[in-house]
């Protein structure tokens, strides 16, 4: 869980450091150069003698979808929802990992399944708002296929890496990396036109650190923890991001200030209810 804590810790930093440097900069191009950089990062470790030509292909459609496909998706989603939505919407992703679980070992876990769910609950308690009116269900849909494409690439890979245990992480996650590389940089061409020389050496210093840390070496962590612990545990982690995140955005960026009491006391009881997933999903058994 150690590497689950670690990710959740650094990717907690990252939303205030998007929000406060990054506003204006095209979302694809971000997540492209973002990928790009996790690729480079690893390069060097990529030792393919191992690996099938399938294996290799797997792993590349892997990262294609985790990665690639679940940044265009929550990227695009901005375009019809309001930030929080996109963050409320998001928190389904724990009952996809339980589900995708299940469904790629035929089996049930109900156990887990509650885990999830908890962990849902907790997340929705921090970040529930009023629903807006309007049009909003396209913005919804566009959330789900980010956390299915998410939960789907920690599950493959946990599946995958299972069967080869004495493949290092590190030697193939270049590929996962480059797939979804490939898929961000295909939207980025297709339907971008980035300004490049309008970013700032402060905004390149942002997405530079977002991409060897927060995507690089998170992304790695966070799927070398997914094989480390069991389907309950990690769908749990996959919120555990929310109480983190909404912790350093008051008392590290100051945002206490404009908060109110109503919610800390969300971020007190949500935090709780995902605390109790995790801990539920430790338990052999309930």
């Amino acid at each position: 869980m150690i590497y689950l804590t670690t990710v959740s810790l650094v990717w907690a930093f990252s939303f205030g450091l998007i929000g406060n440097t990054l506003a204006g900069v095209d979302s694809f191009f971000i997540a492209a150069v973002r990928l790009g950089c996790a690729s480079f990062l690893f390069l060097p470790f990529l030792r393919v003698k191992s690996l099938t030509c399938l294996d290799g292909f797997r792993l590349l459609s892997y990262g294609f979808i985790q990665f690639g496909l679940m940044y265009v998706s929550y990227m695009s989603a901005f375009q019809y929802l309001p930030s929080h939505l996109v963050a409320l919407f998001s928190i389904f992703t724990p009952i996809y990992v339980v589900l995708i679980h299940d469904l790629c070992n035929r089996q049930f876990s109900p156990r887990f399944l509650l885990a999830a769910t908890l962990s849902v609950s907790g997340a929705a308690v921090i970040k529930m708002q009023g629903l807006p009116s309007g049009h909003f269900w396209f913005g919804f849909l566009l959330m789900q296929v980010a956390g299915i494409a998410f939960a789907f690439g920690q599950i493959a890979y946990r599946d995958w890496k299972q069967k080869y245990p004495l493949i290092h992480d590190r030697s193939v996650f270049a590929l996962l990396a480059i797939g979804g590389t490939i898929c961000a940089g295909s939207f980025t061409v297709l339907y971008s036109e980035p300004l490049i020389s309008e970013i700032s050496s402060v905004q390149w210093q942002s997405i530079l650190y977002l991409g060897f840390i927060a995507s690089g070496l998170g992304f790695f962590l966070w799927n070398t923890g997914a094989c480390r612990t069991n389907p309950g545990i990690l769908a749990a982690f996959n919120n555990a991001l929310v109480p983190l995140a909404v912790f350093v955005s008051l008392f590290v960026f100051r945002e206490v200030e404009s908060v109110s009491t109503e919610a800390i006391f969300r971020l007190i009881i949500g935090g709780l209810l995902i605390a109790l997933a995790v801990w539920i999903a430790i338990r052999k058994e309930i």
